[in-house]
Formats: structure tokens, sequence, C-alpha cells
């Protein structure tokens, strides 16, 4: 994934850039990067690998080393941006959000057809920022430029593009899988991913755009530059996992979306009389915490934290370069509350289940401190197919998700004919998947959410909303 940010003002933007920006770092974890335009510099730049440390470390002295009054901000957990470009149509910096499944023969296309040339990365890649605006460039105008690349793209493309004259060009992605929203304050305007990330900084609500909507930002106003399409398609996984808790997309905000999603599973579980015995309700944290409020509300079930996530001086699990060590440090976060877990027949609530792998080890964690049971759900279905929009499940075959591999372990190849019916909890195979990960993982008992239950809970028409990592239907 990956959020940005970037202000036009008529005082000095870097700071609010900054720290716009910062409030995107649980959108991505490898590289950070700052771009502004000033009238007598010009456009400047600076990116940093934020691997190991969060974005406001490693760009602390941007504020002594960049000025301007416009500047765009980017976290990704993919190339390296914003990205300078001199192009037919001026210099300016690019930042885009998604995934370009496509690229090999758009590069392979563009350089037949225009005998050009990319930069290339280590191991001879391309960064996508730079192939977006080779696309760009191909047209007469910025706006018919990013019309055309978010065509000819398969995947998802959102885009900031901060010009030489110091406007920001804003585009959201053709069918909305991913938010964009301006902000408004007494000095400017500013565009992000997070809503919530401006209102922090003095700005209030000014529009939402609409998909594949394209609009040019200035420290006196916003210029459409080109309408929204009306087909939408917006990730329901914003919602149930990665979306900040104080996030708001489409009206509906992530927080209040979780207790909703978390009441209608224990509803589903109280009709089943899956509810007996349990102690207590609790959350895998962070983002499964607000869903198992939510369970325990409608429940009545006390909600508890049996564990607590020891964060000041590990705040990520990722940030050794040895997958030992971050398996040993993830182990390390998870300081037991040892009389909530002794004897206790424990409730969990998951944001999801993808490959399973961490989840066993927490179980494990919680049996080896005395718990009596660990029951789980998931906040979200089954999940049955690898993104392919904004590669969230960062799986690099869909055998890897617990689901599939299951299937296959029950039934082989033939049974992957039949993920619907292992989605629904009714059916036989739905069943025998749910036992089957039980044996596995150690789960006392196991449910997902209903696809038409997480719908429910979003609030949004369904077909607004993109659920092909549950139901594989574009």
């Amino acid at each position: 994934m990956g959020g940005f940010f970037g202000a036009a003002c008529k005082k000095d933007a870097i700071s609010d850039v900054f720290f716009g920006t910062d409030y995107h770092s649980h959108l991505g974890t490898r590289r950070g990067g700052m771009a502004a335009f000033d009238s007598t510099v010009g456009l400047q730049r600076d990116i940093h690998n934020i691997e190991n440390s969060p974005f406001r470390t490693k760009f602390e002295h941007v504020f002594d080393e960049m000025k301007g009054n416009s500047a765009i901000g980017c976290i990704s957990d993919s190339d390296p941006q914003p990205l300078l470009i001199k192009s037919k149509l001026g210099t300016y910096a690019i930042s885009i959000i998604g995934i370009i499944n496509n690229s090999k023969e758009l590069i392979d296309k563009y350089m037949t057809t225009s005998g050009g040339h990319f930069s290339a990365m280590t191991g001879g890649a391309i960064n996508s920022s730079e192939l977006v605006a080779a696309l760009i460039s191909q047209k007469n105008s910025y706006t018919e430029g990013i019309t055309f690349a978010q065509e000819v793209i398969d995947g998802t493309a959102s885009i900031l593009l901060l010009k030489d004259n110091g406007a920001i060009i804003a585009a959201r992605d053709k069918v909305g899988r991913l938010p964009l929203l301006i902000g408004k304050s007494d000095y400017g305007y500013c565009a992000s991913f997070e809503s919530f990330a401006y209102k922090k900084l003095g700005y209030c609500d000014e529009k939402e755009l609409g998909p594949g909507e394209i609009v040019e930002i200035t420290a006196d106003g916003i210029a459409q530059l080109k309408p929204p399409s009306k087909e939408m398609k917006i990730c329901s996984f914003l919602w149930s996992y990665y979306g900040y808790s104080t996030s708001e997309y489409e009206g509906v905000n992530v927080e209040l979306m979780r207790y909703r999603n978390g009441e209608i599973m224990a509803e589903n579980d109280a009709a089943n009389g899956m509810l007996e015995n349990i102690d207590y309700v609790a959350g895998i944290p962070d983002s499964g915490t607000p869903h198992a409020i939510g369970y325990a509300n409608k429940s009545h079930i006390p909600f508890a934290r049996p564990f607590i996530k020891y964060t000041p001086t590990w705040p990520r699990s990722f940030m050794s370069a040895r997958q030992d060590d971050r398996k040993r440090v993830a182990k390390m976060k998870q300081i037991p509350v040892h009389s909530l877990i002794e004897d206790k027949n424990l409730l969990f609530v998951d944001d999801s289940i993808v490959r399973g792998t961490q989840l066993k080890e927490t179980v494990e964690f919680l049996y080896k401190n005395g718990a009596k049971s660990v029951h789980m759900r998931s906040a979200c279905p089954p999940i049955m197919y690898g993104c392919k929009y904004l590669n969230f499940t960062r799986a690099t075959s869909e055998m890897e998700l617990i689901t599939r591999s299951t299937i296959v372990e029950l039934e082989g190849e033939e049974g992957l004919k039949y993920i619907d019916e292992y989605s629904d909890s009714s059916t036989e195979r739905g069943k025998a998947m749910r036992n089957r990960i039980c044996e596995k993982l150690n789960f006392a008992s196991l449910e997902f959410q209903s696809l038409e239950g997480i719908i429910k809970a979003i609030g949004l028409e369904p077909c607004k909303l993109c659920t092909y990592c549950w139901n594989g239907k574009e």
C-alpha cells in the first residue's frame, strides 16, 4: 500500500506536508519522500529508506534543507518516490499509490513505439512513478495524460503531481478503490489519502474526489480538470484492516464500522449457539480490537486485553532485516496479563486471517500462559483470492492463503472449483475447511464474518465496494 499528502499554501508548506505525510505511516513501511516547489529554488526532492526507522526521524532535517509554498509527500511500500520528471509538458514531481500489473507490457510498448528509455533500479526494475510519467507524457496535457495512464494501467493508480509553478494536480484512481480528499484552511488547500491527517493540521473538509476525478490545487482554490465517473469500487478492506480508526471513507468512519462489524458477528454466533462458556472477548491488536469491542458490547461478554503489545522500543515487528529476528521481536512484544489468561476461555477477533502463521504463534503463546481455550473470529470473510488491485495480502502465490491451501489439503485442486461453498459456514465444505484450520492453528472454534455481514457493517451499496479478495468478482 502507501499514502500521500500534498499542500499548496500562502505560507511555507513544508511543515504541513511533513506532518501530513507522517500521518500516513500506517500505510507503508519501505520508503518515504518529499518534494517541494519554491519560486527561487525551483523543485526539490528528498527520499529515504524507512524500513528501520519511522518517516519523521528520517526527515527531521527537512525544515533546514527544503522550502516552498507547495509540497507533496509520500509513504510507499514499493518504489522510491516522489520522482522529479522533465518532459514536454514541463518539469514536475510525481508520486503514485497503487499497483501496475501490466508494467512489463506498458514498458515494452513505450520503448518500441517511442524509442525512449527508463532509468533502471537494482535488478532492472522500472520505478512505477517513472512509468506513469512516461504514459502521461504521451499526451498533450496533464489531464489527457493522466486519463490515458489510468485507462491503460491494469491495476490502480492514484496520482499527486507537483508542477513547476507550485500547482498540485490530484487524481483519484479510475474506479475509486482508494480515497482522495481535499482539505481547506485559511491559507490554502491540501490533498490527502487520510482526512484526519489534514484535520489535525487545521484544515477542514472541502470535498472527496470521485472515481477518476482530477483537480488542480493552488493556494487560492481548486479547479476541476476532469469530472468523476459513475462507477465506484472502493476497497472494502479499508474499513476492516488497513484504514486507521479515525479515518472516514465515503462518509463511513472506520472505528464505527468495526463496532458494527463485531456486533453482527456476535449476533450470528448467538443465533448459532456459539457464545457459551466464554470468559472474555479480546482483539488481536491493534486493528482487531474495535471489532472485538463491538462483539463484546453486543454479546455482553466482558472485553479484556489478555496480552499487551510492548511498542515503546519495538513499534514494528519488521524492523530487523532477518526473518528470525523479526519473529523473535514479534514474540517479545507480546506481554501477557496472566490473570486474564490462566484457566480462561478466550474469544479473539482478528481483522483477517491471511496465512495464519503469526496467529498460530499467538495462540501457542496464550496456551503456554495457561489459557483453557482460544476461539477465533475473523472480522472479514475468508480471503480466497490474492488482491490484484492493491496487493495488500503481500502473497507471492494464492496458495499461501490458508484458505486455499486448506481446501487443497481436503480435496486437492478439484476443491478450488467449490470456493463459494467453502466460504459459506453452513455448507459441509465450509464446515470442513473451518475444522481443518482449527486443527492447524489450534483454535477451539473458528468463524469468519460473512460477505453480507461486512457489507452491512460498511453501509454502502454493494455495487460500490470491491470484494474481489473474498469472492473473486471484479
